[in-house]
């Protein structure tokens, strides 16, 4: 049954030879690795707002909006510019943590790693919350369930991921160029509607009045921090660079061209969006989003138009965090192979995916959705420290790439990225510096914990490899050959067992019983003798009914007679239906589990299937 469900839900195997087969094309890998960045354009603008307004400083908040999202956009085609040169540079994908690990050294590298991976989990609980919140700005009558909308939605993305990303990319590819041409549509009936047909402000009532009311000066600190608000345009910008190896041939090619859509598409819309709020005035809060407010006032009420834009931004918001499930598995692949995560995220599952990784990213963002109670405000603050920490490390590694390798034209992309990485590491400064108290401790120290997690890992693989490292004319000694077989009562499991135990031909062979009294002793022997079974006996006496403890302290006396045996534990084991296993108390398992850990020691199970 479990098989079946997991067939329906995501599909039949496929071959590793399919590779190829589910490589990209540039129409599928630009709602696949930019959904996240270009959904950005939904709340960018209203994080900016919200800053302002919430420092009480009335409608002068909107004089400063344009001034910032050309400073944002500036900061986009920078990025783009050299992200562009880093998808050249390592075609293999990795981005920033590749860049800083063969370039800057473990630390860095570690650091860059840490930043993306947590990147990707916030992108998909800030997306998904981002998507709730249009939904339940167009329904307010869902407002209750927004936590469960939330984790519901992260399901449905996690089975449509583990069934492909070649699958989940042709699924999720209308709804962005949908949401793009609604977006598009709602700046350019905005902008005629405001400059040809006069259009006025967005009329507030009650808080959201009271909040415009007066002008208050806006100092450098507070612009520094609605800043770092709007910076989280870029996030998602480093995906293309991230997941190049998905695209088809030519790779870094088809990449690169992706990557230039993606950063034309969201510089317009950002700043055309920002653009029109700058004279509608729409205010963040309990009245809808800024995107659900431009679009009722722009198109006269709650339309269909209203609506189509809604259910777009909603889509595409719910969808952004598909960029996520697209380069978190193949990132923590990378790092695993690298010996900084457990090996298990390195192993591809039945549809060619990282399943492993697809799961763990699911289950964090679950918890970041139900933590924070699927509020984008309260995780939007968590956000901007990894984004720009990932693109300072990966341009400042591109730096010290184009001084080694000195390719034709690497002065001016020295110069590029050189630029880069002041201005990315001047906003990582200003987001940690603005937003440190509001919440970017909290993923500063996530990092820094993920950080010397992944060392800690790397020391433990480390070990286990100089233990069993094999040096040049190393041989196995001959070990004596003690075999103990565990027996409760005579039966057809206990017979077989000792049957194997004898096939082994071991220098020693004897058979263990714990009783609890002597009347079970006496009884247990009689039947021992009945069956006349020709193997050396033990009888261990445990009057506190324990069964573990007294076997392996037996275990231990015979170590010590002679140190240099190797002991093999039958033990005879009973293997029922799932739907019954629980009717048996699972003693095989507790003493397997125990005796795992006892060198020289080798358990092996005697199974008896019982229908």
């Amino acid at each position: 049954m479990a098989t079946s469900l997991k067939r329906l839900l995501i599909g039949k195997p496929l071959a590793s030879a399919d590779e190829q087969h589910q490589r990209l094309s540039k129409k599928i890998a630009l709602p696949v690795f930019s959904s996240d960045a270009i959904s950005s354009t939904a709340y960018a603008t209203e994080e900016i707002l919200h800053v302002f307004l919430i420092a009480g400083v009335g409608a002068a908040a909107y004089t400063k909006l344009v001034p910032i999202s050309i400073m944002v956009v500036v900061l986009l085609a920078v990025v783009v510019i050299s992200y562009r040169q880093t998808i050249f540079a390592y075609p293999s994908g990795g981005g920033s943590y590749v860049v800083s690990r063969e370039n800057l050294g473990e630390v860095p590298s570690l650091v860059a790693g840490s930043s993306l991976l947590t990147d990707y989990i916030l992108t998909v609980a800030v997306s998904v919350a981002g998507g709730v919140a249009a939904i339940v700005a167009a329904f307010p009558s869902l407002i209750p369930y927004r936590v469960e909308l939330c984790v519901g939605f992260i399901v449905l993305m996690t089975i449509a991921n583990l069934r492909g990303l070649k699958e989940s990319g042709a699924l999720f590819a209308p709804p962005t160029y949908i949401y793009v041409l609604s977006l598009v549509t709602l700046i350019i009936v905005g902008l005629y509607r405001v400059y040809v047909q006069h259009l006025g402000p967005i009329a507030h009532s009650g808080k959201p009045a009271e909040e415009l009311a007066g002008l208050k000066s806006i100092g450098i600190f507070l612009f520094l921090k609605a800043f770092a608000s709007g910076a989280v345009a870029l996030s998602g910008v480093e995906a293309v660079s991230n997941g190049v190896p998905a695209f088809k041939k030519p790779e870094s090619k088809n990449a690169s061209t992706t990557l230039i859509w993606m950063g034309v598409i969201l510089g317009s819309c950002f700043f055309g969006l920002s653009l029109v709020a700058k004279h509608l005035q729409p205010v963040p809060g309990d009245g809808g989003t800024v995107l659900a407010q431009l679009a009722q006032h722009i198109y006269g009420g709650r339309n269909a138009l209203f609506f189509i834009t809604q259910f777009a931004t909603f889509a595409v918001l719910i969808l952004a965090a598909n960029t996520s499930y697209a380069d978190y598995p193949r990132l923590s692949s990378i790092i695993a192979k690298d010996g900084y995560l457990p090996r298990q995220f390195a192993n591809r599952g039945d549809r060619l995916v990282f399943s492993n990784g697809i799961l763990f990213l699911a289950i964090t963002a679950i918890a970041l959705v139900v933590g924070f109670k699927g509020k984008i405000d309260a995780l939007i603050p968590l956000y901007a420290v990894g984004v720009f920490t990932g693109f300072t490390l990966s341009q400042t590694g591109m730096c010290v790439h184009h001084v080694k390798i000195k390719e034709p034209g690497w002065k001016r992309n020295l110069a590029i990225n050189a630029v880069g990485a002041l201005t990315t590491g001047l906003v990582a400064a200003i987001v940690i510096i603005t937003k440190f108290v509001s919440g970017a401790w909290i993923s500063v120290l996530v990092i820094v914990v993920l950080s010397v997690t992944f060392k800690s890992i790397s020391r433990h693989y480390a070990g286990v490899k100089k233990a069993v490292e094999v040096e040049p004319g190393y041989k196995v000694q001959r070990q004596q050959h003690l075999v103990v077989v565990l027996v409760g009562n005579i039966n057809k499991g206990v017979l077989h067992a000792l049957q194997y135990a004898k096939s082994l031909s071991p220098d020693r062979l004897i058979a263990v019983s714990v009783v609890s009294d002597p009347d079970e002793e006496r009884h247990f022997r009689e039947q021992w003798d009945l069956f006349d079974i020709p193997i050396e006996l033990h009888t261990i006496s445990s009057p506190y009914r324990d069964l573990t403890g007294p076997i392996l302290t037996y275990i231990d006396e015979l170590d010590r007679e002679s140190a240099d045996e190797i002991i093999t534990v039958v033990i005879p084991e009973f293997v029922t239906k799932f739907s019954s296993q629980w009717l048996h108390n699972q003693s095989a398992l507790a003493i397997k589990a125990k005796l795992l850990y006892r060198p020289n020691t080798v358990v092996t199970s005697v199974p008896i299937i019982v229908d």
